[in-house]
């Protein structure tokens, strides 16, 4: 019998949220393929796949660049990126793994 992993939520993820799987829970926010209440816990491998493609069906609209986007989406992208930043922080993430990784 296989055990299927269900995802924790954006809001109990690790790093504060600052993970692939939060990127894809906060753009999906961003296009309204969800909404802002949803944190998406205890969602399966497969949801979070077919959310992945939805939202990036949406990018793909703009180039995947938020400069692309709309004023309103890219006012909303800004907002729900900026309370991320200080919601991780808050949670103990720095950014500083995210540069080693690049540098």
């Amino acid at each position: 019998m296989t055990v299927q992993k269900c995802y924790a939520g954006i809001d109990k993820d690790i790093q504060g949220g600052m993970t692939a799987t939060g990127k894809i829970v906060r753009d999906a926010w961003v296009f309204g393929l969800i909404p802002p209440t949803e944190t998406c816990e205890g969602w399966r491998t497969a949801g979070i796949e077919d959310l992945w493609r939805k939202v990036s069906a949406e990018w793909d609209k703009y180039g995947f660049l938020p400069s692309n986007l709309p004023d309103d989406l890219r006012a909303r992208f800004m907002d729900i990126q900026a309370q991320a930043i200080l919601d991780a922080r808050a949670a103990g993430w720095s950014g500083e793994a995210e540069l080693a990784a690049d540098g």
